[in-house]
């Protein structure tokens, strides 16, 4: 595979179609190594228009995946990540996420609960010279109140539920962007704090694999 041939088909034909113009995203994207941030048996997906399955180290839990990259760089245009923010990945499974978020902000949390996933990000994000990232371990749902707050939250996968605990974590103006909903039916969301107070809105429709701890709970049948 040319990667470079692959990474440039990724941006043009799935990332830039889908409206995304931010400059800063795309160049991110284009440069970054996106094969270096998926099992090695994987690497031939690595610039698909997939979700990318990646495993689990935990016993009988669903398979974790990658985001596909439209999606992801959709997200990440709606929270107008700045050069000055402090920004939290949470979900950010090997890490290519915070690996373009590092690109745009001063320091990225990347955030996961399954440590199997946080070595490998850890190790890619390292051999990519990204020293703006710390790589934090602990449930995701819970998010890393030791660093917040933060001006950008992004949750990198589907959420079933309110992600009330990271959005507790906003500074004054900060925004959480998520894919909300079940299956393949949902939208990606848009949230702000400001004066203690968050709002929300719907800025595109999305699916996403849903992420540990964000399952709705069963709903009482009679």
């Amino acid at each position: 595979m040319n990667v470079v041939e692959a990474r440039n088909r990724m941006v043009d034909g799935q990332v830039r179609t889908a409206d995304v113009t931010d400059l800063r995203i795309l160049a991110a994207m284009l440069d970054l190594p996106r094969e270096r941030f998926v099992q090695p048996d994987k690497a031939d997906l690595a610039y698909t228009d997939l979700d990318i399955p990646l495993g689990s180290d935990s016993p009988g839990a669903a398979p974790r995946r990658l985001m596909r990259p439209r999606n992801f760089a959709k997200l990440v245009q709606a929270a107008d990540v700045s050069a000055t923010d402090r920004v939290l990945d949470a979900g950010c499974a090997t890490g290519y996420g915070a690996a373009v978020l590092a690109r745009l902000a001063a320091e990225v949390v990347a955030l996961d609960e399954d440590r199997a996933l946080t070595a490998f990000a850890a190790k890619a994000l390292a051999e990519c010279r990204l020293d703006n990232v710390t790589v934090a371990t602990a449930p995701i749902a819970a998010g890393f109140p030791a660093q917040a707050p933060y001006d950008v939250i992004v949750l990198e996968g589907a959420s079933e539920i309110s992600p009330r605990a990271l959005l507790s974590q906003l500074a004054d103006g900060g925004r959480l962007v998520c894919v909300e909903g079940r299956g393949r039916v949902g939208r990606a969301m848009l949230y702000v704090a400001s004066g203690g107070a968050v709002s929300g809105r719907s800025v595109f429709d999305a699916a996403a694999p849903l992420l540990p701890g964000f399952a709705a709970p069963p709903a009482f049948v009679f």
